[in-house]
């Protein structure tokens, strides 16, 4: 078991060395993708890289296919690169950050809407009694009949 900053840094080197080798994979089905991030285990020996790709879901399959083809040139390289006795296994993982981020932006605008909606039917409101209905004048006259009462005994 490595220490957790040296794996940090293995799975940010590995980032950064398929984000430049996929731009020499020459293959015609690889879409515009972005590696996003990598991941190592802790004994350096399987990494996962998370990517995104633009395009329709048929863009998508076909550059996870030009990726999963293109994965043993990817190893050694990286391997090599990163000098280690094991070169680790590569494995490629969809990112679907766009997708959760749009979903967030359609929640919040959903609920920036309701809120409109509901600073526009309170506008020009008043409270139905009085603007502080916890206060009566009775509490008044209770205080002054506890101090009476203190006062005697």
């Amino acid at each position: 078991m490595s220490d957790p900053a040296k794996t940090r840094r293995h799975a940010e080197r590995v980032r950064e060395l398929v984000a430049s080798l996929v731009r020499e994979i020459k293959d015609p089905r690889l879409g515009m993708v972005t590696i996003t991030d990598a991941r190592i285990t802790g004994d350096l020996r399987e990494a996962t890289v998370f990517y995104t790709v633009l395009g329709d879901p048929t863009e998508q399959a076909a550059t996870k296919a030009a990726l999963e083809s293109a994965k043993g040139m990817l190893r050694s390289r990286v391997g090599h690169a990163l000098g280690l006795r094991h070169s680790p296994s590569l494995a490629f993982s969809q990112d679907n950050v766009q997708d959760h981020a749009k979903e967030m932006e359609d929640l919040l605008a959903a609920a920036r809407q309701r809120d409109q909606e509901v600073q526009r039917l309170a506008a020009g409101k008043q409270y139905a009694g009085d603007a502080d209905p916890y206060k009566s004048d009775d509490e008044d006259d209770e205080d002054e009949r506890v101090g009476a009462r203190e006062d005697q005994g």
